[in-house]
């Protein structure tokens, strides 16, 4: 039998040489798919090749039978990603970038993350993040009407944001663009979402790590970013203004002027 593996897609660089250009991949969140970096991978190209990859159970991607871990997730992006590279993860996939980076330091150039925290839920010394007995009733809900739970996940995605209503509208239809995700992986997601904790990973860090927040991000509050920065071995922290969880949606251009100023302080592009 063939060995499943995700769906993924590079483009071109088109700023510069594609012979030249580095590498860098996308890693989208919980119940969506590589169409919702649409809006800002035509900045990443001026500098970089751009890989894109649905999450197992998700887009175009299929569901192995593996057990859905976040070690699972991490493995199954570095066996598509490129032999180097800098490594961008929203929400869940910002999980997914850090353990990347925790499993295959020499392969990770650089780590960026976007609306994620080193925990999403809280606990003993962590209270910037949403209560454990909040996502268990999401878990709950999603259980009785999983179309129904992320429809209002993904309005949650975008409350707070000056652009709410315009990008409550974009996610829904990216979401069912390519039809709605394997329950088992939407589940698995929760799960992973309930129990990560990579406190004690980010410290060991040795690549350039970049963590943005939404100002008014409802699911990783803007409070997470004073915890997160003094676990950072190398880099730092960033605050985007007037948006909620998707930043990259709501401001690209603001967003992606972000991430370039990181890069260019670590003279990871010129």
């Amino acid at each position: 039998m063939p060995k499943l593996i995700p769906y993924h897609n590079t483009y071109k660089a088109t700023g510069v040489d594609d012979a030249d250009a580095q590498d860098i991949v996308l890693i989208h969140g919980w119940g969506l798919h590589a169409i919702v970096f649409d809006d800002i991978v035509p900045a990443l190209l001026e500098r970089f090749r751009v890989t894109v990859v649905d999450l197992p159970g998700m887009g175009q991607s299929p569901l192995p039978g593996a057990d859905y871990t976040l070690e699972f997730l991490a493995d199954q992006v570095l066996a598509i990603m490129p032999g180097r590279a800098h490594v961008l993860g929203w929400s869940l996939g910002g999980l997914v970038a850090l353990a990347m980076a925790g499993k295959a330091p020499e392969r990770v150039l650089s780590v960026v993350t976007v609306a994620a925290s080193p925990r999403f839920t809280s606990t003993e010394n962590w209270d910037a993040a949403m209560k454990p007995e909040i996502l268990a009733k999401f878990a709950e809900m999603f259980d009785e009407d999983q179309e129904g739970t992320l429809v209002r996940f993904l309005a949650l995605n975008c409350k707070g944001s000056a652009a709410m209503r315009a990008d409550t509208a974009r996610l829904k239809e990216i979401l069912y663009f390519c039809g709605l995700p394997a329950p088992r992986a939407l589940r698995g997601g929760l799960d992973l979402l309930r129990d990560a904790d990579l406190r004690s990973l980010l410290p060991t860090l040795p690549m350039p790590v970049l963590m943005v927040f939404g100002e008014n991000d409802h699911i990783v509050p803007a409070a997470a970013m004073a915890a997160s920065e003094p676990l950072i071995n190398q880099g730092r922290t960033a605050l985007i203004e007037q948006v909620a969880h998707v930043p990259f949606l709501s401001a690209p251009d603001t967003f992606t002027q972000a991430v370039y100023d990181f890069y260019r302080e670590h003279q990871l592009v010129h």
